[in-house]
């Protein structure tokens, strides 16, 4: 039976700051990608989401981002390799602190939004990453954009890598992610983010916002926790996964 991970961006309130459905969407759920307080969240909310998470049998992830509060980690900025390293060891200190406190630990680390990118096409920057994972903690899975040089990075240095791919976001010729400021780079129809990931589940496929096709493994399955709709997102892909004869759990 074909089997697909789930994962949602969450954690991402910080302050005074609420806009999360984190509670809801536990519920359809098997990954959970935490916020580490450089684009988002703070020690309240990490504490409150590694609970969250853990309560629900949902896997505690890092969500290492860009220190860019401002800019929610989206904006990209020159950083150096060893900066790369020096903020993944960092955030990822600090989710793993939380999971221990707890009575848990963090299973996969997955950088976030304009990090995330630039270590999809940059293999110094990569590297860099998948480096600081594994001295952490070479069990750690490392997720990545499928195909990208993080996922070649990572298994270069020796850790178990997911391909990740992604509901609600359209791809362009070259793999990577539109830029969210291009027109219909976020999808916001669940029935079409639906298709888009049986599509890329079950066949490997997925359309190009040029109309080509891309070949994609696709080991999980990203929802985006700040999306318009996300809750209802959620529901519909894992109704429509389940009802494709897909098995949704936990990567690795």
């Amino acid at each position: 039976m074909l089997q697909v991970d789930l994962n949602c961006d969450m954690g991402e309130d910080f302050g005074v700051y609420k806009a999360s459905v984190d509670s809801e969407l536990m519920k359809y759920i098997t990954s959970a990608n935490i916020a580490c307080g450089f684009h988002a969240g703070d020690a309240s909310s990490i504490r409150r989401t590694v609970k969250l998470a853990l309560a629900s049998g949902v896997a505690v992830g890092a969500h290492p981002g860009l220190p860019d509060l401002g800019g929610f980690g989206r904006r990209e900025m020159l950083i150096t390799p060893e900066e790369a390293y020096e903020m993944t060891v960092y955030q990822l200190g600090a989710i793993q602190a939380f999971a221990k406190s707890e009575g848990g630990s963090v299973t996969h680390v997955k950088p976030h939004g304009a990090l995330y990118n630039m270590a999809a096409k940059n293999r110094k920057l990569a590297d860099a990453i998948a480096e600081a994972v594994y001295r952490v903690e070479p069990a750690l899975l490392l997720f990545g954009l499928a195909g990208s040089e993080l996922i070649h990075a990572g298994n270069a240095i020796g850790l178990h890598t997911i391909n990740e791919v992604f509901a609600d976001r359209t791809y362009e010729l070259d793999g990577t992610l539109t830029p969210r400021g291009q027109s219909g780079a976020v999808i916001l129809d669940p029935a079409l983010a639906a298709e888009q990931t049986i599509g890329l589940v079950r066949d490997g496929k997925v359309r190009t916002r040029q109309n080509g096709c891309l070949i994609l493994q696709a080991e999980t399955v990203c929802i985006h926790g700040d999306t318009p709709g996300a809750l209802e997102h959620a529901i519909a892909l894992r109704d429509a996964i389940e009802a494709a004869g897909i098995k949704v759990k936990r990567a690795g």
